[in-house]
Parts: structure tokens; sequence; C-alpha cells
């Protein structure tokens, strides 16, 4: 439904979400002209809202250069995400076990609007930065969770995704050709995962499996990244694949379980 049709939509608060979207990994702190530049609100709207904000603990003002920037408030929105999520309690002992049986790094991926999003990430010794971090979100069509999570839609719906989501290069070989990801998809659907090289880092080997929800449809993907440096396609395959997909089929029966969590204060 448009905005303007759904009476109970409450525009300041739809202002000042905006305002927290500004946000992001190349902007982390921004003066008030830089929130007006992003959002494309008022300058009087928005040094209302950024200061509301900045008193409702959301976001942190430096005092000299009265730049703005995400509080730990955020991260307590994020606490309470992993809380209310039950797929991150029920996949990280088994990602664990995955990722020290590997010595690569796994991530637990799902799908947020046409993106993927990272909600767990497993580093090896090697991993950059940039690939530790929770909360990453990427062009679903680009990476490998994201096909193997779309390859289990069904064909027509499959078909639209090709055809109207996003598309973003990040390396010279990344696949931008509709019709090329689109065999791409369908490999996946025939084959049960997704496999690609240098589409987020030139040199990195990608491949993912997805874990399987009640009505066939794929919930989240596990993926696991390697340097082409040490591995091959048919290397990757034998070693990595399998215990990919042992990971992904034992997690899956799990998440037709009701879910159950203990909290212990003060941890």
């Amino acid at each position: 439904m448009n905005a303007k049709q759904n009476t109970l939509f409450v525009s300041s608060l739809a202002k000042g979400l905006k305002i927290l979207r500004a946000f992001d990994d190349q902007h982390t702190d921004l003066s008030l002209m830089d929130l007006v530049e992003r959002t494309g609100l008022d300058k009087s709207a928005t040094q209302r809202l950024a200061n509301t904000l900045h008193v409702e603990g959301m976001l942190d003002k430096d005092p000299v250069t009265r730049r703005y920037r995400p509080s730990h408030a955020w991260l307590e929105l994020a606490f309470a995400y992993y809380w209310a999520d039950p797929i991150v309690g029920r996949t990280l002992p088994k990602l664990i076990e995955l990722s020290q049986q590997l010595g690569e790094t796994v991530n637990l991926a799902e799908l947020s609007g046409d993106h993927i999003i990272y909600i767990n990430r497993l580093p090896c010794k090697r991993t950059h930065f940039a690939a530790t971090v929770v909360g990453r979100k990427l062009p679903a069509l680009m990476t490998t969770s994201g096909r193997v999570m779309i390859a289990t839609c069904p064909e027509e719906e499959r078909k639209r995704i090709v055809e109207t989501w996003s598309l973003r290069a990040f390396t010279p070989h990344t696949v931008l050709d509709r019709e090329e990801l689109g065999r791409a998809v369908e490999q996946a659907a025939r084959d049960g995962y997704a496999i690609a090289t240098s589409q987020m880092i030139i040199g990195e080997l990608a491949i993912a499996a997805p874990i399987i929800g009640p009505d066939g449809r794929s919930i989240a993907a596990i993926q696991c990244s390697v340097s082409a440096h040490h591995y091959d396609e048919e290397r990757l395959l034998k070693e990595i694949l399998p215990a990919l997909r042992d990971t992904a089929n034992a997690i899956s029966p799990t998440m037709r379980l009701p879910a159950i969590r203990e909290f212990t204060p003060g941890l």
C-alpha cells in the first residue's frame, strides 16, 4: 500500500527513520548538512529530527565537531533482534562446528527484500574486517547465498526476481547480465547449491547451501568463502560442499520446532 493511502502511516516517524538510515559503512559520522543531503529533507526538519534522536539516545553528537554518529542504542536493538530471530540460536552451534571443521570463513544469511543480510559470521584468520561484521547487506543476485535461496522459490517467482531485483558491480568479474544470472539461479535450483568466483572480492571462491523451512522454501543460507589461490572448484565441491550440505540439512528439521531459549542475567 502507498504510504499516502495508509491512514496508520506516521510521516514524522518515517522521516526520523530516514535520518537513521543515512548512516552506513561509508557514512559513519555525519554533519547536519550531510544529513540534509543524504535524506533530502529540509534543514529545519533535519535539525529537529537529529536533535530528537540525540536526546532520545539514538545518536551520539560530538560536542566539538557537532557531527552525529550511531549510538550504543543500535547495539541494543541488534541484541533484541538476535533474541527474536529463532534461526540465530539454532544455527550458531552448527556453524561453529562447521567453521572449526573447515578452518574457513562461514556465514549465515537471510533474504531482506532484494538483498541478503548476514546475521552470523564466523571468520577465519585470513578474513578482513568488513567480512566479519553482521548486518551487512548485499544485492541477493550478486551472491551465492542469495542465488541459492532464490532457487527454492517457484519458477515464475524466480524469473520475476531475476528480471527486477537490483544489481551492483563489486569487481570487474561481477555478473550483471540478467540472462546469465537467470542461468546461475536455475543451476542452483537443479544442484541444490550455488558457486561463484570473484563476485564480491577478486580471488574469492564462494559456495552456499540453503536451509529449508517447513514450506520447502529457503529461510536462510550457509555460505563458505575461500581463497581461489588455495582452492579450485573441484576441490571446493569435494572438500567443502559435503560438510556445508550436512550442516544445512541438520539445521532444516529444527526449524519446524518451537523456539526455546534460556537467558542468564548478566551474560
